[in-house]
């Protein structure tokens, strides 16, 4: 709330997975009011889709218009490898459920060398025939994490070069405010985006903050500067706002 009254006007909630967390639906009720009005522009969502087919209609309801979900391969024995547990075939569901309600999707997907590398156009051909956008997204050593991946790292360069044999990709005007650059599939008429932390800076193209469940504010992934927002956030008084 304190961020909104500052002048914040969109909010993407994410993860680890946010919607296996307690009470989180009360947070986008809650965000929802701020919605409906007019303090807030847009609320979106991060989601690895487990836990989606369950709340994609009040998510909807709540004012949530898009989400991202995390889909690495198509392959369901890889998937449950990858994400040590996840359901392939509840994922899709789960996305063909946020599409049956209103909710527009687009399809993160880290790339991977040599585990994914050789299906990420097919992964991209299915996201474009559910009529989702896709972004691809380089490996990077960043936070805390069980699994290190430096030897998966994929250039995306290498990625680009590879789609540009098959289809034709034309610079797109779309911008999110975030790190990815988009281009236009012209053979099927939807987007690609890629994030390139590692091989190309985006920098100059990301107006985007962190602020963790914990009250730590993080201007930027790559660095590990922070500053504690929580006691800031408790001295003051937003719930008159929302009367």
């Amino acid at each position: 709330i304190s961020f909104v009254e500052l002048g914040t006007k969109k909010i993407r909630i994410t993860g680890g997975e946010p919607l296996v967390r307690k009470g989180v639906m009360g947070l986008f009720k809650n965000l929802g009011t701020l919605l409906s009005m007019g303090k807030l522009k847009e609320l979106t969502l991060t989601t690895n889709g487990s836990q989606l087919e369950r709340f994609a209609r009040e998510l909807y309801d709540y004012g949530v218009r898009r989400i991202n979900v995390s889909i690495d391969t198509l392959k369901p024995k890889l998937f449950n490898e990858l994400t040590r547990r996840g359901n392939l075939e509840k994922v899709i569901r789960s996305i063909d459920k946020a599409l049956e309600v209103g909710l527009k999707v687009k399809i993160n997907t880290v790339a991977l060398k040599e585990t994914n590398e050789y299906e990420l156009i097919n992964i991209m051909n299915w996201a474009h025939s559910k009529g989702c956008d896709i972004t691809f997204i380089e490996t990077m050593p960043l936070g805390e994490i069980d699994v290190d991946r430096t030897d998966q790292f994929l250039p995306l360069s290498k990625v680009k070069e590879e789609f540009s044999k098959h289809y034709k990709l034309s610079p797109s005007k779309h911008y999110t405010g975030g790190p990815s650059r988009y281009f236009e599939i012209q053979e099927t008429g939807h987007r690609v985006g890629f994030i390139t932390p590692m091989t190309h800076n985006f920098c100059e193209l990301c107006n985007r903050v962190r602020l963790t469940c914990t009250g730590k504010l993080y201007m930027c992934l790559g660095q590990e500067d922070s500053a504690d927002f929580r006691n800031a956030a408790r001295s003051v008084n937003w719930k008159n706002d929302l009367k």
